[in-house]
C-alpha cells in the first residue's frame, strides 16, 4: 500500500549520515526531523538563521520566538545556534551544507523542479529554494506522486515557473523510490512501496522512467 507522509519522511531519513548539515523545506520534509535515527548527530539549518533544529514541540515545550522558515514552532537540540539570514545564506551559497530535502509540484524526467509558485495565486515570495537547488550538494524531493486532482507530478517538461534545472538526485513519494541516473537523465525507480506494482508507478506517471533491475520494498 502506499506510504503515508511519515513513512515517505521516514524513509527519507535513511538519507541523513552522521554529521551532515541538512536543509528541510517547508511542508512535508519538516517531518524529517521526526525521524533522524538514534545515536545520529545532524544539524538541521533553517533559512531564517538557526542550525541544530530538534523535533517538533511538545504543548509544554512550545516557544512562539523558536520558528523554522515555515514559520512553525520548532525545538533546538544541545549546541543549536541562531544567526542572522544573510549568514544562513551564506551557507546554502557557499556549498557547505550537504543535503537539501524539499517538496515539489513538478518534476521533469530530466530532474528539473518547480515547486515555488503556481501563476495565479498569491505567494510570499521564492524563499530559499533557489539557492538551495543550486548551492547544495544533494538534492532530495519528498511528495505525493500525483497531486489532489489525481495528475502526475513526475512528468516530461515541468509546466509551472522553474525552481532549479537537472538540479534533483532523488524522488520519495507514496509509491516509490527513484533515483537519478546521470548518464542518461532519467529517474530510476530502485525501491517500491508494499503492494505497489511497476505497472501502477508507470501509470500514475507521466515521464520516462527507469527501472533497477532489482527492486527492493521500502521498509516501513
Amino acid at each position: 500500500m502506499p506510504l503515508d507522509r511519515n513513512g515517505i519522511t521516514r524513509r527519507a531519513a535513511r538519507e541523513l549520515q552522521d554529521g551532515f548539515y541538512v536543509n528541510l523545506g517547508i511542508g512535508m520534509p519538516t517531518l524529517v526531523a521526526n525521524h533522524v535515527p538514534e545515536g545520529m548527530t545532524v544539524w538541521l539549518q533553517s533559512e531564517n538563521g538557526l542550525l541544530g533544529m530538534g523535533p517538533f514541540p511538545t504543548d509544554a515545550e512550545v516557544d512562539a520566538d523558536m520558528i523554522n522558515a515555515g514559520k512553525q514552532t520548532v525545538t533546538g537540540v544541545p549546541g543549536h545556534s541562531f544567526f542572522s539570514s544573510a549568514e544562513s545564506f551564506g551557507m546554502i551559497r557557499g556549498g557547505h551544507i550537504d543535503l537539501a530535502i524539499l517538496g515539489a509540484m513538478e518534476i521533469s524526467q530530466g530532474g528539473d523542479i518547480a515547486n515555488w509558485m503556481i501563476p495565479g495565486k498569491m505567494v510570499k515570495g521564492m524563499g530559499g529554494a533557489m539557492d538551495l537547488v543550486a548551492g547544495v550538494r544533494r538534492v532530495i524531493v519528498t511528495m505525493e506522486h500525483n497531486n489532489k486532482r489525481g495528475d502526475p507530478k513526475i512528468i516530461p517538461e515541468c509546466t509551472l515557473p522553474l525552481t532549479g534545472l537537472e538540479c534533483i538526485d532523488m524522488i520519495i513519494t507514496d509509491l516509490c523510490v527513484m533515483e537519478m541516473d546521470r548518464d542518461r537523465r532519467r529517474f530510476r525507480v530502485i525501491e517500491i512501496a508494499p503492494d505497489v506494482t511497476p505497472d501502477e508507478i508507470t501509470e500514475r506517471t507521466t515521464a520516462e522512467i527507469l527501472f533497477a533491475d532489482e527492486l527492493r520494498t521500502i521498509e516501513s
